[in-house]
């Protein structure tokens, strides 16, 4: 009898797990994400943020102490490479839980394929609103777009913008955001003077920032990833133009100042973490990161460490099953450094207080705006 591939992983996704359960051998977490290409940054970030939270939690788990580590597959962000993957990892039956990808179009191109599964993919920095739309195994602690452009839009009015242009990434989560950023605009009395997209290989951004200047806006919204963000902000300073810049949550990442360099200087950002955040549990998390890696932490650092700390307590706690880790996430409670204690809203799967910090870069360095001061 003809066995076919589907059917094959039908049932390596329904087998017993008796080889992952054997005493002494790993759990082990799949993660799916971009260690090359464009986004490569975004997955060094991660396994930081990994590696510190297993150091920290104790990296066993169970009565058995069993070794909890994860396998790290690289994406490229590329929903082709994030579909082969997800089929990868819902056949070996050693992966308890799926983390990842990066980009939500890359998430979501495998959702349907963990669905079927049913293996948790949680997307710790997945924000398009549809994310967790895709099935009951469809998990996030990232703010979604529905929540963070409306405060996007009320930091243009802050910075006294009333006619924003809007340039973003031409993909599905670019067009949501950009939707979103539109709409949440108008509601604060703003008159959008420009929206413009751009492919996701594109470089020369001068034909758009014509348009953009022709437009006569007083600000300009960019929703990008950092690489995009600190190309556009170059050439919107090569072309001459002073508008104020602000950009998506995405961009908040240090090679952004690397590669954008004096022509990020100035620009606005919001994210879910900065290192000078006061509380107790963000002076622990920063102190330790330096101490291991010399440098500060930034979100998705942080994003790492929580979702590493998250995933080490569901093993523990609800055991190395993928049903039973589905289901715990409906009852955890977690600490987290972004958050403090966190759990989930068990209608939309998503973190169930959402968070942010208003940021700006000066001195070639991310500081948290003080909502006054105008760089």
């Amino acid at each position: 009898m003809r066995i076919t591939r589907r059917a094959a992983l039908a049932a390596a996704a329904t087998m017993p797990f008796a080889r992952a359960r054997a005493a002494g051998d790993p759990v082990v977490l799949g993660v799916s994400g971009p260690l090359t290409g464009p986004n490569a940054q975004y997955g060094a970030q991660w396994k930081m943020g990994f590696d510190l939270a297993l150091e920290h939690v104790g990296a066993t788990v169970g009565a058995e102490k069993r070794p909890l580590v994860y396998e790290f597959e690289d994406s490229q962000s590329d929903p082709r490479q994030s579909v082969a993957i997800a089929q990868k990892f819902v056949a070996d039956p050693r992966i308890v839980m799926e983390l990842g990808d990066f980009s939500s179009p890359a998430s979501m191109a495998a959702s349907p394929i963990y669905q079927r599964a049913g293996l948790v993919q949680f997307g710790f920095t997945n924000s398009h609103p549809d994310f967790t739309k895709s099935g009951d195994y469809m998990w996030s602690n990232s703010l979604s777009q529905s929540d963070e452009q409306p405060k996007m839009a009320e930091l243009l009015k802050q910075l006294a913008v009333k006619r924003p242009a809007v340039i973003h990434l031409n993909t599905d989560w670019g067009r949501t955001s950009r939707d979103i950023l539109v709409a949440s605009c108008k509601d604060q009395g703003l008159d959008v003077a420009a929206v413009e997209g751009f492919l996701p290989d594109e470089k020369d951004f001068r034909p758009t920032l014509v348009r953009v200047r022709d437009s006569n806006p007083d600000g300009i919204a960019i929703l990008a990833y950092y690489a995009d963000a600190a190309l556009i902000a170059r050439q919107v300073r090569q072309q001459g133009l002073k508008q104020v810049l602000v950009g998506v949550s995405s961009v908040y990442s240090p090679k952004l100042l690397e590669l954008g360099g004096d022509a990020v200087e100035g620009m606005y950002t919001q994210s879910n973490f900065s290192p000078d955040d006061p509380r107790p549990e963000v002076r622990a998390f920063v102190d330790a990161f330096k101490a291991k890696y010399g440098k500060e932490p930034d979100s998705f650092n942080a994003g790492a460490y929580d979702t590493m700390v998250l995933a080490h307590k569901l093993v523990n706690e609800y055991g190395p099953d993928r049903k039973a880790i589905q289901q715990g996430l409906y009852k955890v409670s977690y600490p987290s450094v972004i958050f403090g204690q966190a759990s989930f809203d068990p209608k939309t799967r998503r973190v169930s207080k959402p968070f942010y910090v208003r940021l700006v870069v000066r001195g070639g360095k991310f500081t948290v705006w003080d909502g006054q001061s105008r760089a």
